[in-house]
């Protein structure tokens, strides 16, 4: 049941953040040089606000911030590239980008366009060797970053609900904010603001993300189980509502039209 479409994450090789940038940064990707331009990318959908450093086999570079995908999207490439993903901690898009994770979902914008302390570091972002990248984070990020004892405590319980969302069985929403001891009224806007996305929203992507990542020989309908659907069907209704197709389509490669990437203002 492998998939053999391709998407990012079947070509990226990941790392995560070093230590001292881990309150703001999760994880680096790299995707090496993609010359084959004839197949079309599926984008998955994502949690993450990510800063992405792209460079085109012709030498032109650019810094994007992309927000957290609520849906999939299948582009085809118009020139040969290689990007680095610098994927954002939950909670530390407004530290660094200088607004809310709400105000980037789905939404695709250049980070020097920005108004907070990483658009300073757009150009320089761009020009580095792809190797340089976190040293020169580590130098330069966290000196420029200010943060309140609030909005580190908001940080920390989006880490934690996003772990418990995270677990295949998932977490009931009332049960999550009690555990954090916040109503579910403040969880709702807290992962609006640090995430983009509802607490409800962003379970059901991780789930469907967990499908794609790991399905193989296993019938659907204990895949299913497995990832805290009720059944096949639900499952099924999930994928084809954030993939724009069924599960069994998009394995064997049935996907919607390609369209492509477009920067927002």
């Amino acid at each position: 049941m492998q998939t053999s479409v391709r998407t990012a994450e079947r070509l990226e090789s990941t790392e995560r953040a070093p230590e001292s940038l881990r309150p703001w940064l999760s994880e680096l990707g790299r995707i090496p040089l993609v010359r084959d331009l004839s197949e079309p990318f599926a984008h998955i959908p994502h949690t993450a606000t990510t800063i992405v450093l792209r460079t085109e086999e012709a030498g032109r570079r650019e810094a994007l911030v992309l927000g957290p995908r609520t849906k999939a999207a299948y582009s085809a490439a118009k020139e040969p590239a290689s990007c680095v993903r610098l994927r954002l901690a939950p909670g530390a898009t407004h530290a660094t980008l200088g607004v809310a994770a709400s105000e980037l979902t789905d939404r695709a914008v250049r980070l020097a366009d920005l108004p907070g302390p990483a658009a300073e570091l757009a150009h320089a972002l761009a020009d580095l060797p792809h190797d340089d990248i976190l040293a020169f984070l580590e130098d330069e990020l966290p000196q420029r970053l200010s943060e309140d004892a609030t909005q580190r405590a908001h940080r920390g319980l989006l880490a934690k609900a996003t772990v418990a969302l995270a677990e295949p069985a998932g977490r009931p929403i009332p049960a999550l904010a009690a555990d954090l001891a916040v109503s579910e009224r403040q969880l709702r806007h807290l992962f609006s603001a640090g995430i983009g996305l509802s607490p409800k929203h962003f379970a059901r992507i991780d789930r469907v993300r967990h499908v794609i990542a790991h399905a193989g020989n296993t019938p659907w309908s204990r895949i299913a189980v497995d990832n805290g659907y009720y059944d096949q069907s639900h499952l099924t209704a999930d994928f084809r509502t954030l993939m724009g197709v069924p599960p069994g389509r998009f394995f064997r490669g049935h996907l919607p039209a390609a369209t492509p990437c477009q920067v927002t203002a």
